[in-house]
């Protein structure tokens, strides 16, 4: 029954990703986003920010790396409805496999796809400034905290998908409360130079925490409690969002 399971999430996971592989625009294009907000946020604002391009790249890289496998998670949800838009999920459940499937095989191809824009991030990062400052293996757990961050968040948006049931209301459904959260943390700036309202919001908001984890790991700042705090919200997203996932693709298929 395991084995059946995880070979019917393996060929929904490489249907997905043969999708990425015959539309490559979807990936270029979930690329050219967060290499323009890295770009922007470096030049135009890095002077105004923090006194220079050259310090503020180091800042800024691992918290745009955070904010692209979140919105890259928002992309399940779409997904997920245009497959049911679509008829896919009626054809799926006609299949003699395992329902749990379709939504692993989804959240896991976006993970693959992650991997990719998360590597070109890194890339024209040191292209345009960023230094590894704590060790290659540190920054490889960084990069390993961010994933898996992406991971959890895929399954809110999974859920958000299924709801909804339809791909423009899926993309400003999962939109409308990422957009808060991704800029009311240390994505972009320092919390402590916010407003007292928005500072204690920022201070306890996940991606804050694993923004300055992945900082730490990355530049050798301390990482104080934000590891755990990190692990927590993600684990809590897991036990919370998995199931109600779940749920609500059974009561559709």
């Amino acid at each position: 029954m395991i084995s059946q399971t995880l070979s019917d999430i393996i060929v929904m996971t490489k249907r997905n990703l043969l999708r990425y592989m015959r539309v490559p625009q979807l990936v270029v294009f979930s690329t050219i986003q967060p290499i323009m907000f890295l770009l922007l946020f470096t030049y135009v604002f890095g002077g105004a920010i923090q006194g220079g391009t050259g310090s503020y790249i180091n800042y800024l890289l691992p918290g745009i790396i955070v904010q692209t496998v979140l919105f890259g998670a928002m992309m399940t949800g779409i997904a997920l409805a245009d497959d049911l838009s679509k008829g896919m999920i009626d054809r799926f459940r006609s299949l003699p496999m395992a329902r749990s499937a379709v939504l692993a095989g989804r959240t896991i191809s976006d993970l693959v796809r992650n991997v990719f824009v998360v590597v070109t991030m890194t890339i024209v990062g040191m292209l345009i400034g960023f230094r590894i400052e704590h060790g290659f293996f540190n920054f490889l757990g960084a990069l390993g905290m961010t994933l898996l961050f992406g991971f959890a968040f895929s399954w809110i948006s999974a859920t958000i998908g299924l709801i909804v049931k339809n791909v423009e209301t899926a993309q400003s459904a999962g939109f409308i409360w990422v957009f808060p959260l991704a800029f009311a943390s240390s994505i972009f700036v320092r919390v402590e130079t916010m407003s007292k309202g928005i500072r204690m919001f920022a201070e306890h908001n996940p991606i804050t925490y694993v923004a300055n984890t992945v900082r730490a790991l990355s530049l050798g700042t301390p990482v104080g409690n934000n590891v755990w705090y990190a692990l927590a919200w993600m684990f809590g997203i897991f036990i919370v969002f998995i199931p109600l996932a779940v749920r609500h693709y059974r009561k559709i298929a």
